[in-house]
């Protein structure tokens, strides 16, 4: 079972290093030479090309940037994937994209399954990632072997598509409770009770979240903003919930404001920053 990634970056790159130091043959591909030269410094054999390496994969892996990507990649490889083999995509794309590489995959006797993680490239890199899975169960079941190594935890959401809807929801919650805590901070901050004495309360507490727990301490009270997630991918991830809201004919009253501070107030935040930063967020700068 030789196992094939595409997109080799802080996740991809991750993932396969994780599958490798497991045991298990692993062919890596990115369109990036740099990133195929330090992948193969790290042991890895590599591919100069996608299609070569998904006729040579039972199991190829996708983690690539966006939903447009995605298909651009299996249009790329469909045709050249062996009967039977499976593609799961821990890209965070659209519910329409996996549903339409799904349907590919039966006209072409591949499986589709989208499989979008959480967790970072920290989780990526230890093998503690949350996984959201959709599909056909019994493809999903083969795949036991592999989502084991990748990850601390899966769940089963639903048919193909219902992964990718639920990791932009999570990502949609992710994105508010960034604004919100701080907002939080703020408050308590005014009222003389510091940021460190106010997540310990909140933790405690029915207002907890994986940013109070996670995200502060580890990124943004010590001003290290290092996640290896950027203000970028996050805009993208908050673009795709009001698009997805927009198909569904779904009014997000409430994100909507948040999301215009993702999108529009806090422009000065550079894409490149991490994504932790909006917290730092000061209306009208």
């Amino acid at each position: 079972m030789k196992i094939g990634v595409i997109g080799c970056g802080n996740m991809g790159g991750g993932m396969a290093l994780q599958l490798h130091k497991a045991g298990l043959p692993v062919l890596c591909f990115d369109p990036d030479k740099s990133v195929r030269s330090r992948m193969a410094g790290q042991g890895l054999e590599t591919d100069d090309a996608a299609d070569s390496l998904a006729a040579q994969c039972s199991i190829v892996l996708l983690s690539l940037p966006t939903a447009a990507i995605v298909q651009s990649v299996m249009q790329e490889i469909h045709a050249h994937l062996t009967t039977d083999a499976i593609v799961l995509d821990t890209s965070t794309s659209t519910p329409k994209t996996s549903q339409a590489q799904y349907q590919l995959g039966k006209q072409h006797r591949f499986n589709f399954v989208d499989g979008p993680v959480s967790g970072g490239p920290a989780a990526a890199n230890s093998g503690t990632m949350t996984m959201l899975l959709a599909g056909d169960a019994s493809v999903i079941e083969k795949l036991k072997p592999v989502t084991d190594i990748l990850t601390a935890k899966t769940v089963f959401v639903g048919p193909s598509g219902a992964g990718h809807a639920a990791k932009i929801a999570n990502n949609m919650l992710c994105a508010a409770n960034l604004v919100l805590v701080s907002e939080a901070v703020q408050l308590a901050k005014s009222a003389g009770v510091s940021a460190k004495d106010l997540l310990e309360g909140v933790n405690a507490g029915s207002g907890r979240s994986g940013v109070s727990e996670v995200n502060y301490p580890k990124w943004i009270l010590n001003e290290q903003f290092d996640s290896g997630f950027t203000m970028g991918l996050m805009r993208k991830d908050v673009g795709l919930a009001l698009a997805l809201a927009q198909e569904g004919s779904i009014n997000l009253h409430g994100f909507s404001t948040i999301a215009d501070i993702w999108l529009n107030q806090s422009s000065y935040i550079e894409d490149d920053k991490d994504f932790n930063e909006i917290t730092t967020f000061k209306a009208g700068t």
